[in-house]
């Protein structure tokens, strides 16, 4: 594990993943400070300067009922690079007007994905192929983008694996980066988010 910096700061919004403290020592494990906080409790959270970029957990729920978990607008305005696992995708593609719809053939543990499109998220991530293997668990399905987002990456099954919109800073990833799909996987995905976020100059400009 890297020595932590606490100058800068990584918040993750927790929407009941079994896994939201995994997501948070894979980012210490980079030497990153980052803090959980309830989805119930956004409303607190600050555009400080410290805070760098925010992850929003997978969840239970289902993004496809009438009343849904949803994060206030003004964190989406914020201007800060955000990263959307699982429900968090979902999240982001219903939030900016996607369509995201329950489908009865769900993806559950190893799943295969290709790479459509380059991306700062990606770095290192695909193989030469420009594929690799990911953690799935989900039902509901990202069916249709927001205005200005692009898709990254596909599965077999479905066309939105990887989603981004760079204008925006903002990321989903319909799969698990914080579990492990292949020995020593190095979770790119993280890495590649917190360069973006603390690094980048394009991005932050």
């Amino acid at each position: 594990m890297k020595d932590i910096s606490y100058t800068d700061k990584i918040v993750i919004i927790d929407f009941g993943s079994q896994t939201t403290q995994l997501i948070a020592r894979r980012i210490r494990e980079l030497g990153v400070y980052c803090e959980i906080i309830s989805c119930y409790e956004t409303k607190e959270l600050r555009n400080i300067s410290s805070l760098k970029g925010i992850i929003l957990s997978g969840g239970p729920l289902s993004i496809t009922k009438t009343s849904y978990l949803g994060i206030p607008k003004q964190i989406l305005n914020f201007n800060k690079p955000i990263l959307g696992i699982c429900y968090g995708h979902q999240l982001l593609a219903k939030e900016f007007g996607g369509v995201v719809k329950n489908y009865k053939k769900s993806e559950f543990g190893r799943c295969d994905i290709s790479s459509n499109k380059s991306s700062i998220l990606t770095k290192n991530f695909f193989n030469k192929e420009k594929k690799t293997q990911v953690w799935m668990n989900h039902t509901d399905v990202v069916i249709k983008i927001p205005k200005g987002f692009q898709g990254v990456a596909s599965s077999n099954d479905y066309k939105y694996t990887i989603i981004q919109n760079l204008s925006k800073k903002i990321f989903g990833v319909q799969f698990h980066p914080e579990l492990k799909s292949r020995p020593f996987t190095p979770h790119e995905i993280f890495i590649s988010f917190i360069d973006a976020a603390i690094k980048n100059k394009e991005l932050n400009s």
